[in-house]
């Protein structure tokens, strides 16, 4: 299985998006709070929280506690700061791929922490950004395939 790890997302609809991609591919997904929503608001439920008893969805108050609470092979951590890109990263079963909040991407202590390898999506150049859940469907697709998409028809 491969997780994927939210820190402080903020816009309940890709929170949804991701929750129903979990639901689909089997990926257990991690919240680290503080969020920037309610769990119970109503663009959430709509975008895919419906899905959400097909979905593994732990919750985490912050970021020390999630590692402190969890064993992945390796946490992949998503940035436009990394020179390393994603298809050239070898993913195993176990590992988390980590995504930071939408309107200013993962801290510098994450991205410094000893624990996390950080790659990117290549980009046209001066590009700020894409969408969370697109780019965490990039990836995590990526990572499925490179595991034979172990589980899935």
């Amino acid at each position: 299985m491969l997780h994927i790890a939210l820190y402080q997302p903020e816009i309940p609809p890709n929170t949804g998006n991701i929750i129903r991609l979990c639901a689909n591919t089997g990926a257990q997904l991690h919240l680290i709070h503080p969020l920037g929503f309610d769990m119970e608001v109503k663009a959430l439920r709509r975008a895919g929280l419906d899905y959400h008893e097909w979905a593994q969805v732990i919750e985490h108050q912050n970021f020390d506690e999630f590692l402190s609470n969890t064993q992945f092979g390796a946490i992949h951590a998503l940035t436009t700061k990394a020179t390393d890109y994603h298809h050239q990263t070898t993913f195993r079963q176990g590992d988390c791929l980590l995504f930071g909040p939408e309107t200013r991407g993962l801290p510098d202590e994450v991205l410094r922490s000893k624990v996390v390898n950080n790659i990117r999506i290549p980009m046209k150049p001066g590009s700020r950004s894409l969408n969370l859940s697109n780019t965490v469907a990039i990836v995590l697709y990526h990572a499925l395939g490179e595991l034979g998409f172990a589980g899935l028809e």
